[in-house]
């Protein structure tokens, strides 16, 4: 976590969040330290290799240890899993994103389910703060595929009974399992960041990249003080080739924050960047769940078209990724609640209301 900005005084600057509600305690305490230690022997926490110290993070928050697991790789690229420990009759959680390589890491997912399913756990949910082959949720022309129906199906035929996903590309992924789906949102952990920030809340705008985020544009708008939407259309030429159109709203003289669920090459969010630079907004920030960070993203980035790019970690972000206007959040606080609700069957809902 970064140091958040201050005031030459020292006074920490805040803008304010809608209903004027304190920020949920989850952010800051851990529960495995309000009133004693929440350890649960029916509750188990399994990490895959995709993310570790995000699986860390999230057992630290509940008062767990991470459960002893061996994963390893065959010289011909085959994967081999073995839980070391008993699981039998309890609630078991496998953390794994399914982020670059997606495959490797989707596969050691199956294989972990199957695993825990054949040790006669009582509950697998399979934690999978970033959902890969997601955007491959419609047929949009002829004899495509839908993978992330084909995905839905793989998980839930290896053994899950339930899925956790964070920020999925579209809601409509939900449906595409036939077990239950929490879906959690990296809104809460995003905004507590802003709230630091020393700009006046009447100079916000709050962008989404393209049409299809309105929805989540909107409802971050209404938490960050109720701030004004605005809309880059674009007009898409191919996978991860986007054009700018023109821009729907007023950011001169703004401070403009494009809210998307991912960054991936970053056509699309560095040329709507650009553009509302070239329609006078102040400074620009970009907000994002998820960075995948396929080359070129990170030259786009630290180009000079953002005073900061503001993520999680919901995927590893390596030493080589970094740039100077990279912030990382965590959002193992939030999942660590999500699973602590589940686990003991409390509404997850509530998290964001």
């Amino acid at each position: 976590m970064v140091e958040p900005l201050r005031h030459a005084n020292g006074a920490l600057p805040r803008i304010p969040i809608i209903n004027d509600q304190s920020l949920p305690s989850f952010l800051t305490v851990p529960r495995g330290l309000e009133g004693g230690s929440k350890n649960d022997t029916r509750l188990r926490i399994f990490s895959g290799t995709a993310n570790p110290a995000l699986s860390q993070e999230i057992a630290n928050y509940l008062g767990l240890g991470l459960g002893k697991i061996k994963i390893k790789r065959f010289a011909d690229g085959e994967i081999y899993v073995q839980l070391q420990e008993s699981v039998r009759g309890c609630d078991v959680f496998l953390v794994q994103p399914t982020c670059p390589p997606a495959n490797e890491n989707l596969m050691e997912l199956l294989i972990m389910i199957d695993a825990c399913r054949r040790a006669s756990a009582k509950n697998i949910t399979a934690v999978i703060p970033y959902f890969g082959y997601a955007r491959a949720d419609r047929k949009t022309q002829g004899r495509e595929s839908i993978a992330a129906k084909l995905v839905a199906n793989l998980i839930t035929e290896a053994g899950a009974n339930r899925v956790l996903a964070c920020d999925l590309h579209s809601g409509q992924s939900m449906g595409y399992f036939d077990i239950p789906v929490d879906h959690v949102y990296g809104q809460p952990v995003i905004l507590d960041y802003l709230a630091s920030k020393t700009f006046c809340s009447n100079d916000l705008v709050v962008v989404s990249p393209d049409v299809g985020g309105v929805a989540r544009a909107r409802a971050f708008a209404k938490k960050l003080s109720d701030a004004p939407l605005a809309i880059v259309d674009k007009r898409r030429q191919g996978h991860n080739v986007a054009e700018v159109m023109n821009l729907i709203g007023d950011v001169r003289g703004k401070v403009a924050v494009m809210v998307d669920d991912m960054i991936d090459t970053a056509g699309t969010i560095a040329k709507g960047a650009a553009l509302l630079h070239e329609e006078g907004a102040r400074e620009v920030y970009a907000c994002s769940t998820h960075a995948v960070f396929s080359p070129p993203a990170i030259e786009r980035l630290s180009s000079g078209l953002f005073q900061e790019v503001i993520i999680t970690n919901t995927i590893p972000v390596l030493e080589k990724k970094g740039f100077p206007q990279l912030t990382v959040l965590s959002v193992a606080n939030l999942l660590g609640e999500t699973i602590w609700r589940v686990h003991d069957d409390c509404s997850v809902s509530s998290i964001f209301q």
